[in-house]
């Protein structure tokens, strides 16, 4: 169960978490937050975005709302082909902690690979099962990115994005060879250059 005990030790107030959202999606960017919470705060609620459901997920981006500080980051599909996905997402995590008001005196960061940080960081594996802080940075950018592509999917319909978010679900492949490739399908994911391949073919 995540708790306040990894912010605790890191020995200073302004403690950042840090997480992405939306490393495996073959259409729309990568989005990150970085999240100050309020240690006074009971955060009832708080845990993995992945094991809430979305309205559970939206009451709490609420609550973190009126509770923290937080900061918002991107990496654009053309981000995402030109660097790879890893180092797209440690962009957009590095944009999400600058984007705080005031920076962090130490962050912890989601995963095993840290972004080029202005302030000292820890790698936190399985860090939203962990740290409260993580976990309501993994809601804040769930639930955002989660309205990006409902917004592209008004856009771009067919593609199901406002249910599939992107990611590679039947009805999503299936629009993909129906109706092909936007400007918001990551081209250097396999099966987007294999419709644009085919594409090129016929």
């Amino acid at each position: 169960m995540a708790d306040f005990a990894l912010e605790a030790g890191c020995g200073c107030v302004r403690v950042c978490g840090v997480d992405e959202v939306g490393r495996g999606p073959w259409a729309g960017p990568v989005v990150a937050a970085a999240v100050i919470l309020d240690r006074g705060w009971d955060a009832a609620g708080v845990d993995d975005s992945k094991r809430l459901t979305a309205a559970a997920r939206r009451r709490l981006r609420r609550e973190i709302e009126a509770h923290a500080e937080i900061g918002m980051g991107q990496a654009s599909v053309c981000e995402i082909d030109r660097l790879n996905i890893l180092n797209a997402a440690l962009l957009a995590m590095r944009r999400a902690v600058t984007d705080l008001v005031r920076l962090p005196e130490c962050a912890l960061v989601d995963g095993n690979r840290l972004p080029d940080l202005p302030c000292p960081a820890e790698a936190v594996p399985r860090g939203d099962a962990r740290s409260l802080s993580i976990a309501a940075a993994s809601i804040v950018a769930k639930v955002e990115r989660d309205r990006l592509m409902a917004g592209l999917a008004g856009e771009f319909p067919g593609y199901g994005w406002e249910r599939n978010a992107g990611y590679g679900t039947p009805e999503h492949a299936a629009a993909l060879e129906r109706l092909g490739v936007t400007p918001h399908h990551r081209r250097s994911f396999a099966p987007v250059a294999r419709r644009l391949a085919g594409a090129a073919a016929e």
